[in-house]
């Protein structure tokens, strides 16, 4: 499973992080990043064996920038 993040495109509301500490954090220039990821392209990717709550971020993104694949 992949969670993929656009954080270019994020606003910095941190409803991700509100619902999913696991994966989230909000970093120091205000925007969400998701732990551990790795840039590919303008995106940040993630393996997970379980996406668990970040499925739940990606249901209260109010920008709808978490995909989960």
């Amino acid at each position: 499973m992949k969670i993929i993040h656009q954080r270019s495109k994020c606003i910095g509301c941190g409803s991700c992080v509100a619902v999913c500490e696991k994966f989230f954090e909000m970093a120091d220039d205000g925007l969400a990043s998701l732990k551990g990821a790795a840039q590919v392209g303008e995106n940040f990717e993630l393996e997970t064996e379980d996406a668990g709550c970040a499925k739940d971020a990606a249901d209260v993104c109010p920008v709808q920038i978490i995909k989960i694949e």
